[in-house]
Order: C-alpha cells, then structure tokens, then sequence
C-alpha cells in the first residue's frame, strides 16, 4: 500500500509542478495577457468547487467515477495540443482536466488517510513534493517551446492514470467499509466559519501559484533562479512531511492558525523584497507551514470532524483548492495587470482575514464542547 499510493502522489504531483509553475510562463510566451491566463486557470477550480455538490444529490465518489477521472485526464492531456492556440478551446481542455484531477485526489486521499493514518500520511505524501521539484529541475533544461511542456504533461497524465488504476485495485475493501459509515453530516452554513477560512487560505496562494514565476522574471530574477526558489520550497516541504507525525499529535486547530499566520509573513516578505534572493529564499522555507504542515492538519482535522470523510474530502478540495483556487486566479490576473506591485500585498491580507475566521470557528467549537 506504502509504495502504490507514493507513485501516485509522485506522479499526481509532477502534473501540478508542470501545471502551475510552467503552463502560465507558456500561456505567456503564445500571447495570452495576464487577464486571460487568469481566466483560464480559475476555470479548472471553478469546476473543482461545484462537483462536490453533485455527490451531494446521491452521487459517489466510487471506483467507477475514479475510473472514468483517470480517463478523462488522458483525453484533457490528449486535447491541450489542439487548443494551445486558441482561448475557448484551451479553456475547454483546461475544465476537463480539472475535472479530472479533482476526482481523482479526494478518492486517494481517503483512502491514504484510511489506510496508514495521519502520522504516516506525510511520508508517503512527501513523494508527491519529490514529483514536483523533480520535473521543475528537469523540464527547465528542455524548455524549447510550449509543445515540450505539453509532451510532459502528457507523460505524466498517463502515469498517474495507470498507477491511480493500481490503486483503485486496493480500494474496494476500503470503500465497502466506509460506505456503511457515511452520513451527509456536512452544513456549509452552519459550518461557515471553517470552510471560509480554508477558502481564504488558498484564495492568497492564487497570486503565488499562477504568477510567481512571471512576478519574478519581471523584476530581473532569471528564469533559472526562479525554478530554484520554488525547488527551494518544495525541498523544505519534503523535510516537513517526512518530521510532521509528531506535530499531528497537538491540537489541529491551533496548528492551523500558526501556519496561516506563517503564510501572511511569507507573502509580506516577497511583497516587500521581491529582488532579494535571501529573502526570497527564506520566504520559501516558509512553504513547509504554510502548505505542508496546513495541508495535513486541515484535511486530518476534516477526517476527524465528519462523518462522511470522502465528501469532507471533496469539499476540501474543492471550496479550498477550488474556490479558493478560481478566486485567487481570478483577482491575482487582474491585480497583476492593474496594480502589480501590490500583488502579493493583496495576498497576505486575505491569509490574515482566514487567521481570523479559522479563531472564530476554534472559539466556536470551544463553546459548544
């Protein structure tokens, strides 16, 4: 189970590393302006945002779902070659391999958490980092035009297909057991205070995950120093998952609060030194809170909370990454062409606004224990 679900963390992740660190700098080169890139990388989590309320209606994440996810993506893959050039077919290619993506993730996820626990759960997510920081330094020496970034995707696309499909094969004792537990006893309403600051939380990361890499050519960073700060990141990233165990055992909502407020600082610094290498490359340590050590602790604290663990899954992915990923991809593409040295400014705003909501739900649940 340990060495299945670490190849597809290892290539799940390497699409993401291709998706967000080198698809917008290509988008950019073909001739898309900062809007239109925007545009299209907030459609995918929009999508990632409304399949969640589907499952709600009587769907479920199930093994035919997983499976038609997986083949989905290869045609997404398949499809971005005949769209590059053109903005409502890129647009349709990019919503396909969200859906895709946004399938596959929550039923793995569960099932990791199921399976090896929480304190094991960051070693074996660790190797999803290693994908990522893998195909940075890789795909940076071969990028020659858009098409080998495509070639990659690609790759990767069907790998990760084939080893989810491995997987699924473990999955059905799992699924059966969880099927049997599972009441929707979800309320997004009741609830707001939580998943409002989950949304803000990686609303800040649009400008980061969509415009880091232009953000810092344009202020004379080369290229190549850049793939080394996010590489940077995702090194310390690893470190955090591999010790992170130990730190699951405190109590996870304050473990939340201290990365957001981590987050806040990290995009203080690269708003206010983005042409300093020390700091930016401090700011990326911070990487290991403000995603590795807040992504365990917000889905390990949802694993516990709900009862219907594979749609509190979902809902994660898809309010955080998904909502949160289509409105931070939205207003960091206009920020970015309108105002763009307050680009990262914007973003520790909105991070301190998901400290405050994130306190509001912990004193919440305090008085009503």
């Amino acid at each position: 189970m340990f060495m299945i679900l670490s190849l597809f963390y290892y290539f799940y992740f390497s699409i993401v590393g291709i998706y967000i660190i080198f698809l917008p700098k290509v988008l950019s080169e073909v001739g898309y302006d900062a809007s239109e890139i925007g545009i299209i990388f907030a459609a995918s989590p929009l999508v990632r945002f409304i399949l969640p309320f589907l499952f709600m209606r009587g769907m479920r994440l199930n093994a035919v779902v997983f499976k038609f996810s997986l083949l989905l993506a290869i045609l997404s893959a398949i499809a971005f070659y005949f769209s590059l050039e053109s903005f409502y077919l890129l647009l349709a290619s990019n919503v396909a391999l969200g859906i895709g993506m946004s399938l596959m993730l929550p039923y793995v996820e569960v099932i990791a958490l199921d399976s090896i626990g929480k304190e094991m759960y960051g070693k074996v997510r660790l190797f999803g980092s290693v994908g990522f920081i893998v195909v940075a330094l890789v795909l940076v020496k071969f990028l020659s035009s858009a098409y080998v970034a495509l070639d990659f995707l690609l790759f990767f696309v069907v790998f990760t297909a084939f080893v989810g499909y491995k997987v699924q094969s473990i999955a059905p004792k799992h699924e059966e057991k969880r099927a049997k537990k599972e009441t929707n006893d979800i309320n997004l309403l009741q609830d707001y205070k939580l998943w409002l600051g989950l949304l803000l939380v990686q609303m800040s990361f649009g400008a980061f995950y969509n415009f880091f890499t232009i953000y810092e050519t344009d202020y004379g960073i080369s290229l190549d120093m850049t793939i080394y700060l996010w590489s940077f990141g995702v090194l310390i990233e690893v470190i955090m998952f591999f010790v992170q165990g130990k730190f699951l055992h405190f109590n996870l909502l304050k473990i939340l609060q201290l990365t957001i407020l981590a987050t806040a600082f990290r995009w203080l610094l690269v708003f206010y030194f983005p042409q300093n290498l020390n700091v930016l490359f401090f700011a990326q340590s911070l990487h290991a809170l403000s995603f590795a050590l807040f992504h365990t602790a917000a889905i390990s604290y949802l694993f516990h909370l709900y009862k219907n663990k594979s749609l509190a899954q979902q809902f994660f992915s898809g309010i955080s990454y998904g909502l949160g990923g289509f409105s931070g991809a939205l207003l960091s593409g206009y920020i970015y062409e309108w105002y763009p040295k307050y680009l990262f400014l914007s973003s520790s705003i909105i991070v301190f606004t998901a400290f405050i909501f994130i306190s509001l739900w912990m004193r919440e649940r305090e008085l009503r224990l």
